[in-house]
């Protein structure tokens, strides 16, 4: 396209967006990013970054409390919120400093605004629009509004970092990630926490076995977790409070209610259905194994299209679609084996398949192993810890491995790398273990469960 102003434009600088600009630029292609809030997206401003470094805060309440247990004298902790956040603020402000260096220390041009697209080959921002041979749409996903009345009262995920006044009293709606993670988050913070959850077990799609484990023990914690039960209405109370009234009549009071119970991709009001994008039933651009959407021209990848939504997914697919678009086009994006982690207290470490799917497969053996890790022999905690290893009988393949303990993402990411190579039980078993550690566990259980 002759008369284009960009050869690529990015709409969206959150992980995906930047990583894609980065890598194209690079590649001497003259690109564009429009992004209308913080630089880095979800991740960076109001999701894994932050979300991680309250959970380290969080810890902090245990760990005072454990040291006794090692002879450590210690006061009585005081959580300052305003510390917390400002000290957040200061770390996110740096990181988005840090992009911004790096679009520009690439030669990418960023836009500050809401970007639209004005046509297969045409972007519209800051009353100004310009023509490009091709567009990614990287805008990411956005909380899901509560659908009851009263609902306008409750906050999401976007908003808990910020509170004027630190929430005594929290209500958790939600029974994903996001809701299981702020309901820990806040509980070791000094929050009294009531979670509700309109099924039977949080954290649908993860292991049976991690999900009964980790909701007992958050119930241990001291969160109240409350399954198969529906909030009815939001009010405000007189005092300034809040009350949920659930469908059987019940009522909570709360200083604050954050609803966690989903989010969907984040393309409203982009012109993606004038432009001819096909959209999917959540709202999300419905793309081929290619990232390519209906109309040639128009890519799209992360959270904004019905894959896997998170982080380092988003990376992968900017760079396998800058590959494709500028380079030989052999990376391809692997969803078989991704590894995650919950950040619950305890945390989820988990990669591959839950028993549940695994059986639907074929016959597998199950190893599974609970016990209490060396640290609380003395700390006085009752926190114990979950390890299991799905194998597939006929190729002695590890397809699922799940733990629910302390540091369960850092022992997960390194077994990730052996099931991505493909370590078999066997190999696993002829693996020496590091003592005394909890990810020795892993290559010493022998026994199968018995179904």
């Amino acid at each position: 396209m002759p008369s284009a102003d960009f050869d690529l434009f990015i709409i969206g600088a959150g992980s995906g967006g930047v990583r894609a600009a980065r890598l194209a630029a690079q590649r001497g292609v003259k690109v564009a990013v429009a992004e209308d809030a913080a630089l880095g997206g979800t991740c960076v401003n109001l999701g894994c970054i932050p979300k991680k470094l309250y959970s380290f805060a969080a810890h902090y309440a245990d760990a005072f409390e454990e040291a006794h247990g090692f002879g450590w004298t210690v006061a009585p902790p005081v959580l300052d919120w305003q510390v917390l956040k400002r000290n957040r603020a200061v770390e996110i402000a740096r990181l988005n400093d840090v992009y911004d260096r790096l679009l520009g220390n690439a030669g990418v041009t960023l836009f500050d605004g809401r970007a639209r697209l004005a046509g297969p080959n045409a972007v519209a921002v800051g009353g100004k629009t310009y023509r490009t041979d091709k567009i990614v749409v990287a805008t990411g996903g956005w909380p899901t509004p509560p659908d009851v009345p009263g609902g306008e009262l409750a906050i999401s995920s976007n908003e808990v970092f910020d509170l004027a006044e630190f929430p005594r009293r929290l209500v958790v709606v939600g029974g994903g990630y996001i809701a299981c993670e702020f309901a820990s988050i806040f509980q070791g913070l000094g929050a009294q926490v009531t979670q509700l959850y309109r099924s039977q077990q949080v954290l649908r799609g993860f292991d049976d076995d991690v999900r009964a484990f980790v909701a007992d023990e958050m119930r241990k914690k001291g969160i109240d977790l409350r399954t198969h039960v529906h909030v009815e209405r939001i009010e405000r109370l007189g005092a300034g409070g809040l009350c949920v009234t659930l469908r059987d009549g019940k009522r909570i009071e709360a200083d604050t209610v954050l609803y966690a119970t989903g989010r969907h991709p984040n393309t409203a009001g982009l012109g993606l259905e004038e432009a001819g994008v096909a959209l999917s039933a959540t709202g999300g651009v419905v793309v081929d194994a290619h990232y390519c959407s209906n109309v040639p021209s128009i890519y799209a990848i992360g959270d904004v299209i019905d894959k896997v939504k998170l982080t380092p997914v988003a990376l992968a697919e900017a760079m396998a679609l800058v590959e494709r678009l500028y380079g030989e086009g052999r990376r391809e994006v692997d969803y078989a084996l991704v590894p995650t982690a919950v950040f619950t207290n305890p945390s989820i470490g988990t990669i591959g398949h839950s028993e549940a799917f695994a059986r639907t497969l074929g016959p597998v053996r199950i190893y599974r192993s609970e016990f209490k890790a060396l640290r609380h022999t003395l700390s006085g905690s009752t926190e114990r810890t979950l390890m299991k290893l799905v194998v597939d009988d006929a190729s002695d393949r590890v397809v699922g491995l799940h733990m629910v303990g302390a540091e369960a993402g850092e022992i997960v990411q390194g077994f990730a790398v052996a099931m991505k190579a493909g370590a078999t039980k066997a190999t696993f078993d002829a693996t020496l273990g590091i003592h005394p550690t909890a990810a020795e566990e892993f290559v010493t259980m022998r026994e199968a469960v018995v179904a």
